[in-house]
């Protein structure tokens, strides 16, 4: 009898993975709060939140029971001419805590496609007021998904070089610091006119390696490029809900962005959905007597009832007193255990916002994510019963929030080992 590694080598084709030379899928076969089960019966600490989404861990009770409930009523139905109260509430509910100037909800299915809505929000605005704006400003090294619009404002890499041909023309600018500032605005000065808007990760680059910048900087940037009315998009796919300390990134600046961008912990890892947020006067230049300055945007699965039943069970448990705690002991259990290992030879840089934490191992090799040390990284965590996926040299831990004192000090411990040993 086929094993299941050997049934999914059969049929299925993984992301990000050279199928030729990748070792066989582990077959994961339950979920449990912040551990993951195999085959086997082996238990893993899911120390990266499955990539990045599970924000109160696997199979949680209370977001299964709302999903179960919601099924059992109203699975899925058109959005388009029609609406039904679970997507009614959780728009309701996730602009009370956005900034204040965010007005209208737009659903998709994934982060991608979020930031495609947003793309197409922008240019399209401007092409609606006959404004001649075309162009996009975007971060060195960015990255806001794998569709052709989010690969186009993404960082030039090898993961983009095969379709380079038919990406289109982005300017990109390197994350604001207090030296590079100044040339940073004469640049953005010189295309102004042009920039129909830019599109940033705040604080955190996540695919990048983690790569942080501080709030003071990004928040005069964004407030220079709102003096030049250029529409500000903020990609909070990976840092919203709770990741950096606060609710949003944006609870961290004084500019607020026109746009807004949601999936990953959306629905607390459950299902996919994407959401992308403006302002009432993006939306208001979508408004006309000509059909034809609609948004043209949509999916079959627009505002998928079950997926708005999970992201709000997601969004209760994210509100509750404890789950707040959490963050935030998550947070100060990260900070003391990175001055511990800060002059460790072995570590090259430590970064840390919030539940976010990266360390970038000195490897005497350059940093990248193909650097050959994360395989030794992977293998040495998971033998322990630890679950990460490093970019290359650099481990980063983004756990989920009902993740125990116990295991985060077993995952440190296990870190601490590691610069030691390997």
């Amino acid at each position: 009898m086929c094993t299941l590694s050997e049934r999914d080598r059969k049929v299925n084709w993984h992301p990000y993975t050279q199928m030729q030379t990748a070792a066989a899928a582990v077959p994961i076969v339950r979920g449990e709060g912040a551990y993951l089960y195999d085959d086997k019966e082996n238990r893993y600490i899911d120390a990266i939140s499955s990539w990045w989404v599970t924000l109160h861990g696997h199979a949680n009770p209370y977001i299964a029971r709302k999903v179960s409930e919601q099924l059992h009523t109203l699975e899925q139905v058109i959005f388009a001419g029609f609406t039904h109260e679970p997507a009614i509430v959780l728009s309701e509910r996730l602009l009370e805590l956005l900034p204040e100037n965010q007005s209208k909800v737009f659903y998709s299915d994934n982060g991608s496609t979020a930031v495609e809505v947003a793309l197409k929000m922008c240019l399209q605005q401007s092409y609606n007021k006959g404004l001649p704006k075309t162009k996009i400003l975007a971060f060195t090294d960015a990255y806001h998904g794998d569709t052709f619009g989010a690969m186009s404002v993404s960082g030039r890499s090898v993961w983009t070089a095969p379709f380079k041909d038919q990406l289109f023309d982005v300017l990109f600018i390197d994350p604001p610091n207090a030296d590079n500032l100044p040339a940073i605005k004469n640049m953005i000065s010189q295309y102004a006119q042009e920039l129909a808007c830019f599109v940033y990760e705040p604080l955190i680059q996540g695919a990048a390696g983690m790569l942080m910048h501080r709030a003071e900087e990004l928040d005069e940037l964004l407030s220079f490029c709102r003096a030049l009315n250029i529409t500000l998009i903020q990609d909070e796919v990976f840092v919203g809900f709770g990741r950096t300390g606060k609710l949003f990134a944006a609870n961290h600046l004084h500019t607020q962005p026109d746009i807004m961008c949601f999936s990953k912990g959306l629905t607390g890892g459950t299902m996919p959905m994407g959401i992308t947020t403006c302002t009432e006067q993006v939306y208001q230049s979508f408004l006309s007597e000509d059909r034809y300055k609609a948004l043209f945007h949509g999916h079959s699965f627009t505002a998928n009832p079950l997926a708005c039943a999970a992201a709000l069970a997601s969004m209760d448990l994210l509100l509750q007193e404890e789950t707040l705690q959490r963050i935030q002991s998550i947070t100060e259990q990260h900070i003391v255990f990175a001055q511990s290992i800060t002059e460790h030879p072995k570590v090259k840089t430590l970064r840390h916002t919030g539940t976010i934490l990266a360390i970038e191992w000195n490897t005497g090799e350059d940093t990248s994510y193909f650097n050959q040390f994360a395989a030794a990284l992977y293998r040495y965590f998971w033998e322990r019963g630890i679950l990460i996926r490093p970019l290359g040299n650099i481990l980063y831990l983004v756990p989920p929030y009902c993740i125990s004192n116990e295991d985060l000090s077993y995952i440190y411990q296990t870190i601490s080992q590691a610069l030691d040993t390997l």
